[in-house]
């Protein structure tokens, strides 16, 4: 996971700054380093934050949802 203290602590988050995009110039770098489908099967199951629907095409998660769990990730890794 990447440095957590350099996270937004209010807003939104959207999947490709999460999970991150190899594919973009600059490449985005994961916080959560796993799959798309992983994440969301993360997210249906209860392991990963719920969504929010931020518009009619944009799903999001708020950042201190994110925080939450990189803490409880590292928290499970010790």
């Amino acid at each position: 996971m990447s440095n957590i203290k350099n996270l937004p602590d209010t807003g939104y988050a959207k999947i490709k700054q999460i999970i991150g995009d190899k594919t973009s110039c600059p490449p985005i770098p994961p916080i959560i380093p796993v799959s798309k489908s992983t994440w969301w099967e993360g997210c249906r199951s209860g392991r990963f934050p719920k969504p929010v629907k931020i518009g009619l095409n944009t799903t999001a998660w708020k950042w201190s949802d994110i925080h939450d769990l990189c803490a409880r990730l590292e928290e499970e890794g010790k």
